[in-house]
């Protein structure tokens, strides 16, 4: 089971913002009974959702005052909504933020910070959140991560929470994070949404940095479909409710516990691709410099033919080789090797000799699979996650809307 860090409390409501009337939360709260300092990664789309925009500005405002939660709701975007989507943006920070004053709690709606997803365009049904709130808030502390987890899904097949606990020269604290998303994932920062909590004590800053190093290791290595969402937001609050403070030598540690919870978020983002069976480890060595090293594994695993073959348990090498040529990076074609599952594929600007058909008939059947490919000999390297693209990535997203 997952713990939650000392000084959290979570909520979940069922709003019915999906209009169909499914028994399931589609509104959620973190809230933090202290003040906590605020990190977050958002998309890089240029439509970018109000919930994303007002976000921001509340984190670059928080200052000492700090965050006191996030509020989640799936089914409805809010994005791409005009000047009304922003102010019903504003005016759900308002109702919660007026329910937990009537739960004896003073908190601004400026300290909450939104996090919509779901279909675009469509405006906030207001009506039902107002119905909703009320029920939200009186659930604090009564819903576990897995049930917050939950009450974030729209096309997840399961919910997505991890955590850790870190000893420190203080004592221990924990850190524990949820995240949704199983389609337009294709990130330059996060995926869909995503939160984690540590009660920790962290000096903004340094939150902030790590936050950011920890996003670029993980979630920005991720590949579901070549499409990166209006939406996408990854919020951390730190509030200090351990008594613990992280001393400057120990920076590292906690960043290194923050990466590995983000890392299995962001593997279970691709395992649950829309309709995806695998999961391609994609690893680029022997560039020139990183950034030619990423290129090639963002064109090999965004490659619709690579994805099918790896869908159809098909070592089609010729796939992966064309995509690598295609890449824009320069590098010596009779120097490329590739490597599927531990048996290499190509090299010397051809196929090997081996029965590689026979050899990766048992391999290609599990889910993670290893493909390393060398472009030579230079220091730059890459790692990318990626799915397979299969009948029902198509069948999901034909009928979104409806």
């Amino acid at each position: 089971m997952s713990h939650i860090p000392q000084g959290f409390r979570l909520g979940a409501a069922n709003a019915d913002f999906r209009g169909k009337h499914l028994e399931r939360n589609d509104l959620s709260l973190v809230f933090s009974d202290i003040p906590a300092t605020a990190a977050g990664v958002f998309t890089t789309n240029l439509f970018r959702a109000a919930p994303v925009l007002v976000s921001e500005e509340h984190i670059a405002s928080s200052g000492e005052a700090g965050v006191r939660g996030v509020l989640f709701n799936s089914g409805q975007a809010n994005a791409c909504t005009g000047e009304q989507g922003r102010e019903n943006c504003l005016r759900t920070l308002d109702m919660v933020s007026e329910e937990l004053g009537k739960a004896g709690e003073k908190v601004s709606p400026e300290s909450l910070l939104p996090a919509s997803t779901g279909v675009i365009g469509a405006q906030m049904p207001m009506d039902k959140w107002a119905a909703a709130v009320p029920a939200l808030v009186a659930s604090l502390g009564h819903v576990d991560l897995e049930g917050l987890a939950r009450a974030m899904m729209t096309t997840d097949a399961f919910p997505k929470m991890a955590d850790r606990s870190l000893t420190l020269k203080g004592g221990t604290v924990l850190l524990a994070g949820v995240a949704k998303g199983a389609g337009m994932i294709c990130p330059n920062m996060a995926t869909m949404l995503s939160l984690v909590m540590c009660d920790a004590k962290v000096e903004p800053s340094a939150w902030r940095a790590m936050f950011r190093r920890a996003a670029d290791a993980t979630f920005n290595r991720v590949s579901v479909d070549g499409d990166t969402s209006t939406n996408d937001s990854l919020y951390g609050l730190a509030n200090g409710a351990s008594g613990v403070a992280v001393e400057p030598e120990e920076i590292p540690l906690l960043e290194a516990s923050l990466t590995e919870v983000l890392g299995e978020l962001a593997y279970m983002l691709v395992k649950d691709g829309e309709g995806a069976t695998k999961v391609m480890h994609i690893h680029v060595t022997g560039a020139s410099c990183d950034a030619d090293a990423e290129k090639v594994a963002r064109t090999i695993g965004h490659s619709q033919l690579v994805k099918t073959a790896m869908f159809g348990r098909d070592p089609n090498w010729g796939r992966i080789v064309a995509a690598a040529g295609r890449a824009g990076v320069a590098f010596d074609p009779m120097a490329l090797r590739v490597t599927l599952c531990g048996v290499e594929l190509f090299r010397d600007g051809r196929p090997t000799d081996l029965d590689f058909d026979a050899l990766l008939e048992e391999p290609l059947k599990a889910v993670d699979l290893p493909l390393e490919v060398s472009l030579g000999n230079g220091p730059g390297e890459s790692r990318l996650l990626a799915s397979d693209l299969s009948h029902g990535y198509v069948s999901l997203n034909s009928d979104y809307r409806s």
